[in-house]
């Protein structure tokens, strides 16, 4: 009897471990999760989040964040081979110069960095899980940019507002500022242009330090983690060979780890922004590691890595590529008709000196040649294009405590992504401004965003040739908030915004008409619509030769494009490019009215509901 009870128990405990061991791993692999003891003190992994309803989050989520995953480990292997190889640059000269290969350096400890899972709580995601090159360093999965919009953040139902900005030609942008003579605001980086540069000079270097804390991205909750993280890389060596020995040597608490494995915005830290108790010489130190964080990645992100300058159109400017009739139509609805090149300026027009005897100004004529080698296709501004609100977007749903007592969107649908507007006056969901003079244009910049360079708008990886369907294509999403899907779409929306505008939302377009053809929802922020487009009258024909040129503008023609070939998802396939994206439309819910904790003195209203 005895015996058979020591057995049954055994079976029991088996058992009963088998299902602990099974559940954990569940909780793991859907959060994220690392393993018990690190779960910032708590006996055991807190339950799974996930405040989704059916349709929004892809089926295929999981296995897709551990392919990229294990994409992103490749290239991070990649640069430390790199790294290795690289003859060490010597330190010399006055000012003190790392000589040689000091540039390089630089530049490879960025991609290191950039590739680097450990710079989040659960060591799980790295920057360039959301901008892979592939990509254009935006968006890396084709499901989610079809459906949630945002990407999974280290704690992966949690996930942003916005779709992710590509990486190229973002440290050209300027440092922020307001142009009283033309009364807008040009620079900065982010959609919303909250990195300002204010205090490095650099938009894209300051744009490096905002995922790692965002409680949405790696939710870091401590800036100085990331020196923490730095003190255990690999490529510390390397660190210190860039930014000097001893720069990584500080004195952490004995709590650090367990403070950095906690995200960003978990109830136990209350107001706190810089939990971990450091001295003050220390607590400098870490604020120095994270500016050449932030500084390394720029570098990275400005070099031919990235922004190569390498695409059909550059090629074109030096007289080495002739455009195909349907290029060339295209370039000249893109100068012309279209008038994209308002904003996406081409570096064009100049007036270059005629031969002699003629050749003294004032005689010179504009003739339409190049005034730029390397146009950038952004005036650096910001516009509100009118888009419409996108109800798969995930941040509509995150209402409720995740399991670190944690709400990211208290507001649900009434919320509105006013943009610049919401940042220049320290609005919810924005970054505090530096600047309090800027408040007073928070009104007339609602609902803009920046007007992101449109050089390789179009790149794809090579085993999935194109953004559009019926393809074999790479499912990409275009504006802040993901709404279109195919460059197709984005070229018909700037056409026939205002020729199809209905006063309805997203999947509540009239019987008889299809969304994103000849039905167009109304504008999430209806404050400050840019009306250069919306009826630019273009055909069908047209269009395609404009998405044709915006082709051109793709790195790697000239050279090949760096770790252009590391995508190993598949493609997709069939539908059309006109409504991409549609077979996935859920309708918007009722709308409430903006909160005054959102829209502040700038309210907008609500949307009418059929």
């Amino acid at each position: 009897m005895r015996e058979r009870r020591m057995i049954g128990l055994v079976i029991l405990c088996a058992g009963f471990a088998a299902i602990l061991l099974v559940s954990t791993r569940l909780t793991s692999a859907q959060n994220g999760a690392a393993p018990k003891s690190q779960w910032a003190g708590s006996e055991r992994p807190p339950t799974i989040y996930n405040p989704y309803p059916s349709g929004i989050l892809p089926s295929d989520l999981e296995s897709e964040i551990d392919r990229v995953r294990r994409e992103v480990k490749f290239i991070e292997n990649e640069a430390l081979a790199q790294a290795h190889a690289l003859p060490p640059p010597t330190l010399t000269g006055q000012p003190p110069t790392l000589a040689n290969t000091g540039q390089r350096a630089n530049v490879l400890l960025g991609k290191l960095m950039n590739f680097d899972e450990n710079m989040s709580p659960f060591k799980n995601r790295a920057c360039g899980f959301c901008h892979m090159p592939y990509a254009g360093f935006s968006g890396s999965i084709p499901s989610v940019n079809l459906t949630m919009v945002a990407y999974p953040g280290s704690l992966p139902f949690r996930a942003g507002k916005r779709t992710a900005q590509r990486y190229t030609y973002a440290p050209s942008f300027p440092v922020l500022n307001f142009n009283a003579a033309q009364n807008g605001f040009f620079g900065g980086n982010f959609w919303d242009s909250r990195a300002t540069g204010y205090l490095l000079g650099s938009p894209d270097e300051e744009q490096a330090q905002h995922p790692p804390v965002d409680t949405q991205e790696h939710a870091l909750p401590d800036t100085a983690c990331i020196a923490f993280r730095l003190t255990t890389a690999v490529y510390r060596p390397f660190f210190e060979q860039v930014w000097g020995a001893g720069s990584l040597d500080m004195k952490f608490p004995e709590d650090t780890e367990e403070i950095c494995e906690t995200p960003g915005g978990a109830s136990v830290f209350g107001t706190k922004t810089m939990p971990i108790k450091l001295s003050p010489e220390d607590r400098n130190k870490a604020n120095n590691v994270f500016d050449h964080w932030a500084q390394s990645l720029d570098q990275y992100e400005a070099s031919p890595d990235v922004s190569a300058f390498s695409s059909k159109f550059d090629a074109f400017l030096a007289n080495n590529y002739t455009m195909t009739p349907d290029e060339k139509a295209g370039y000249d609805l893109f100068r012309g008709k279209a008038n994209c090149n308002s904003c996406h300026l081409d570096g064009r027009s100049t007036a270059p000196t005629p031969p002699p005897p003629e050749g003294m100004a004032p005689n010179s004529q504009d003739t339409g040649a190049a005034a730029a080698t390397t146009p950038l296709f952004t005036c650096f501004g910001s516009a509100n294009l009118g888009l419409p609100l996108n109800p798969r977007d995930a941040f509509f749903y995150q209402t409720t405590p995740d399991s670190f007592g944690f709400t990211a969107n208290p507001f649900g649908f009434g919320y509105r992504d006013l943009g610049l507007g919401a940042f220049l006056r320290s609005g919810f969901g924005a970054a505090p401004s530096p600047n309090s003079d800027w408040t007073q244009h928070a009104p007339m910049s609602d609902g803009q965003m920046q007007t992101s360079s449109a050089r390789n708008v179009a790149m794809v990886p090579p085993s999935c040739p194109t953004t559009e369907a019926p393809g074999p294509y790479f499912q990409k999403e275009f504006f802040h908030n993901g709404y279109i899907k195919s460059l197709k779409q984005l070229v018909h929306f700037y056409n026939t915004r205002d020729v199809y505008h209905f006063d309805v939302t997203s999947g509540n377009c009239p019987a008889g008409t299809v969304e994103k053809v000849n039905c167009w929802p109304t504008y999430e922020v209806k404050n400050n619509l840019d009306m250069t487009i919306g009826k630019l009258g273009l055909t069908d024909q047209e269009e395609d030769q404009l998405v044709t040129f915006l082709e051109t503008l793709t790195d790697g023609f000239t050279t090949p494009y760096p770790d252009i070939n590391t995508y190993t998802g598949a493609c997709m396939k069939g539908g059309t490019a006109a409504t991409q994206g549609n077979g996935v439309l859920i309708p918007t819910p009722q709308l409430p009215a903006c909160p005054a904790a959102i829209c502040g003195v700038s309210p907008v209203p609500s949307p009418a509901i059929p």
